[in-house]
């Protein structure tokens, strides 16, 4: 089936109209407006009118094994601490049925519905839910595979080191396909950094997978942290393949500088997902240094907190409003995070609005990239792989 999306504005190009044609899943080619004609009884057309095209958006930070989405309303005993939320969270799983299946697919259709079209999801791993979260996940993301590509991050939420068992359970996930790992607060949570980092990266260097840390850890503890992670990344050759999430170090003001510099040096890539009102990545540095910057949703409605609706679209609009820019630039720096940036992160080939990229787009009333963030329009008609899958945030396709 070939689909021709008619009368539609590029986000990079959006004083042109276009028709952009998709058969097998790519875009085969991008002609003015009202140029393309039915050469065929399986063309389907959808009519932009007008409307701004952005690529497909791409979560690059979420944890959907947690959610409730979908579930009962779960109050917030109001915990502080990260460590403190860990061990909230391992004592009421089980009561909750998590993970969950039920949860996790109503979760997934949302963030299709809202434009989402790839997402990288930390998984819980350890002794105590085993792999069953793994599992979940990948049965999920092979309901859904014709719709939204599912990376599946195999996560060490309550520690590496200090939880035996849970390293083996990590190379047992890689094992079984999971494409990276992960590691949380080397010396807050493991109380070890050096050993949980040289841990993480002796994995990755015998499997081939990739690593994404969670670094809630900040100050010069967090800016330490960074350092040793480029020093590894160097020295194993991992280059493209490493990726610090939350990044709460990246603000401490005497490093930050010399921090970005030798992130761009080793190529490890930042991600946000612009929460509360933890420290952020630099949006501009990191842009003016060619460092990678992705984001995300962070947990959805979950034992961590009560928010999260997996809107990129919106999560982008936070990542520009915490870094305080008001420029289009500023924005559509953000809005990248939000695609290109998390594309890259995920090791994406052929993202993008150009003849052979993969055909996902997402349609919205914007007049150019800056006002889609800062308004934040509802999504009018997704499209994956060629297909339209969603209208006006509901699905279209039986899945």
């Amino acid at each position: 089936m070939t689909l021709v999306v008619d009368d539609v504005r590029l986000a990079h190009a959006p004083d042109r109209r276009v028709s952009v044609v998709c058969d097998d899943g790519l875009i085969v080619a991008i002609e003015p407006a009202g140029t393309v004609p039915d050469a065929a009884a399986d063309v389907e057309r959808v009519d932009g009118h007008g409307a701004l095209a952005l690529p497909g958006l791409v979560d690059a930070h979420a944890h959907v094994d947690k959610t409730l989405y979908s579930g009962p309303w779960v109050p917030n005993p109001g915990v502080g601490t990260v460590a403190e939320r860990i061990a909230h969270e391992r004592r009421e799983r089980e009561r909750f049925g998590l993970p969950s299946e039920q949860y996790v697919s109503a979760l997934v259709e949302r963030m299709i519905a809202n434009g989402t079209t790839r997402i990288r999801t930390h998984t819980d791993v350890d002794p105590g839910v085993g792999l069953r979260g793994i599992e979940t996940v990948a049965r999920v993301a092979e309901r859904y595979r014709d719709l939204v590509t599912i990376e599946q991050v195999a996560f060490p939420q309550g520690g590496l080191i200090s939880n035996p068992g849970t390293l083996e359970l990590l190379e047992r996930a890689v094992a079984l396909g999971v494409p990276t790992i992960g590691g949380i607060d080397p010396a807050i949570v493991d109380r070890a950094p050096t050993v949980q980092l040289d841990a993480l990266f002796d994995l990755a260097a015998r499997t081939g997978c990739g690593i994404d840390i969670h670094l809630h850890e900040d100050g010069s503890l967090g800016a330490w942290e960074f350092e040793e992670i480029a020093v590894r990344t160097i020295a194993y050759d991992m280059a493209g393949r490493v990726v610090i999430s939350h990044a709460f170090g990246i603000a401490h003001p005497p490093t930050q500088q010399r921090l970005i510099e030798r992130l761009a040096e080793a190529g490890v890539a930042l991600a946000t997902a612009a929460v509360y009102d933890v420290p952020m990545p630099p949006l501009l540095a990191l842009d003016a240094a060619g460092v990678t910057l992705a984001c995300g949703s962070d947990g959805i409605r979950d034992l961590w907190g009560p928010f999260g609706n997996g809107d990129m679209l919106q999560r982008a609009m936070h990542v520009a409003y915490r870094n305080s820019v008001r420029t289009d630039r500023g924005l559509e720096l953000a809005l990248r995070a939000a695609t290109s940036g998390g594309a890259q992160v995920l090791g994406v080939q052929h993202y993008g609005l150009d003849v052979g990229c993969v055909a996902d787009l997402v349609l919205v009333d914007a007049r150019n990239a800056a006002e889609a963030v800062a308004s934040v329009p509802p999504r009018r008609v997704v499209v994956s792989r060629g297909r339209v899958v969603a209208v006006d945030g509901a699905l279209v396709v039986d899945v």
